[in-house]
């Protein structure tokens, strides 16, 4: 048992920890720079990690700053605001992101521009085969540890994992939680203490400051997993954070 549980939990904050590190923040928002092998390095481990549901970048980055030019409007690929049910909006955002990943449909270039886009490789990773691949993989590692019933229900979420990191901030972040900021949409701090999405939860603090690579810092409590990574990484050379002035709850009170 304690096999599977291990599998599914690192499973879990690896997959994130490269939608949050490389889609978002690096693709999306350019948070930080690094070099093109490192880049290239960065995709193989992001479509290791996020196996059989792994996102291109290209597709993810450019709907991420769609969402972001059109937040809580009738243009916002995912929003609470226009979806009646969580399903109805992953379906949305799936085929959104689906037409773009694919170039199905033309894109203005203030949202592509810089997106870090390998065609081959991004066909390959998104191919059935690999998919295939890696779903084969999760059932064959549950057939070889999973001893009770109940643990194989675990295994579907293994096949969703990306698209339910994306529904949970774009759902539940658009509608509970606190705001440090009055910004122009619904975006909130989901969790007080995020010790579930390693930093994406404090969504309202995104949306204020969309390109600074720590998503917390804001309030004392506000602690960003992804963020003390990514300072590693700048420390060793790896990738350098992009100029940003620190923010912190004590300065904007005291700037108001």
């Amino acid at each position: 048992m304690k096999e599977i549980l291990i599998f599914f939990v690192a499973h879990w904050y690896l997959s994130l920890f490269f939608q949050t590190f490389f889609l978002h923040r690096y693709a999306a928002h350019k948070a930080f720079t690094m070099s093109p092998f490192m880049e290239k390095v960065v995709y193989i481990l992001t479509w290791i990690f996020q196996g059989s549901n792994y996102l291109s970048p290209y597709g993810y980055g450019v709907m991420h700053r769609m969402h972001h030019a059109f937040a809580d409007t009738e243009n916002d690929p995912h929003s609470p605001k226009y979806d009646e049910t969580i399903w109805n909006m992953m379906w949305k955002t799936k085929t959104i992101y689906s037409d773009i990943a694919n170039k199905r449909i033309v894109v203005e270039k203030r949202f592509t521009e810089g997106v870090p886009d390998w065609i081959a490789f991004d066909k390959f990773a998104r191919s059935w085969p690999s998919r295939l691949f890696w779903g084969a993989l999760y059932v064959g590692f549950y057939v070889q540890f999973a001893a009770y019933w109940w643990l194989w229900l675990l295994l579907p979420i293994h096949f969703l994992m990306s698209p339910i990191h994306g529904a949970i901030i774009n759902w539940f972040a658009h509608k509970y939680g606190y705001r440090n900021f009055p910004v122009g949409d619904t975006s909130r701090n989901f969790l007080p203490v995020d010790f579930l999405m390693m930093g994406e939860s404090y969504h309202n603090n995104h949306h204020k400051f969309g390109s600074r690579a720590n998503f917390g810092g804001i309030r004392w409590h506000e602690i960003d997993p992804t963020y003390l990574v990514i300072r590693l990484l700048d420390k060793m050379k790896l990738i350098r954070i992009a100029q940003q002035k620190e923010v912190t709850f004590e300065r904007i009170k005291r700037a108001a």
